[in-house]
């Protein structure tokens, strides 16, 4: 019998919903208007509202990660490095700005009274009390899913896992706009940060567990 239902158990775990908001995630967003397409994150989100669906009936708390952006939070180091590449970071329209459609969840909605944790940058830890929470809540594991796999996916499992976290990624319920880049974060992280499963076993762990 696999260990997977010991390991997430409910009473030790969480499951972090990472970036599924409409700038990242609708055709109708920022990147969808730019081009991007939204049909590689389709799958992801359905699996991410399956896996939200999972964790309430079981009782594992569910916290939504969002990218809350303004003017006097944005990062220097992001737009000075768009300026090396090129870019004109005044002149472009910013991602998920607070207050604004784009930053909206997107699929999958908080319930009340669900943590939701708003960030300024990649990872779900920095510049946040999302660990604080966590250790309040008595959760020393997480279950994480969303947008992007590559960046903040990977940059939340990398600072879960160096906070002492067990950390697990649902590869099914995360996405990237390119495929050989969700293939390469799943493997890296497998590697070096987080177990990976998907969300149809994470599922049946929790029902197994509860």
């Amino acid at each position: 019998m696999s260990a997977l239902p010991a390991w997430i158990a409910p009473g030790r775990t969480a499951l972090a919903v990472i970036d599924i908001q409409v700038d990242f995630a609708s055709p109708d967003g920022l990147l969808g208007q730019y081009g991007v397409d939204m049909g590689m994150a389709a799958p992801a989100v359905d699996a991410a509202g399956r896996l939200v669906e999972a964790a309430r009936a079981a009782g594992v708390p569910v916290v939504f990660v969002g990218l809350f952006t303004a003017p006097e939070t944005d990062s220097p180091s992001w737009n000075e490095r768009m300026r090396r590449r090129g870019g004109d970071p005044d002149s472009e329209a910013a991602l998920c700005r607070a207050g604004q459609p784009g930053s909206a969840f997107y699929g999958p909605q908080p319930a009340d009274g669900e943590l939701v944790v708003a960030k300024t940058r990649y990872s779900a830890f920095v510049g946040t009390d999302f660990d604080a929470r966590l250790k309040a809540m008595g959760v020393d594991t997480l279950v994480v899913c969303g947008l992007t796999t590559e960046c903040c996916v990977a940059a939340t499992a990398a600072d879960a896992f160096d906070l002492d976290y067990h950390v697990f990624v649902a590869a099914d319920a995360c996405a990237a706009y390119e495929p050989d880049l969700h293939e390469v974060a799943l493997k890296t992280m497998g590697l070096n940060t987080a177990i990976l499963t998907d969300s149809v076993e994470v599922a049946k762990a929790w029902k197994e567990a509860a």
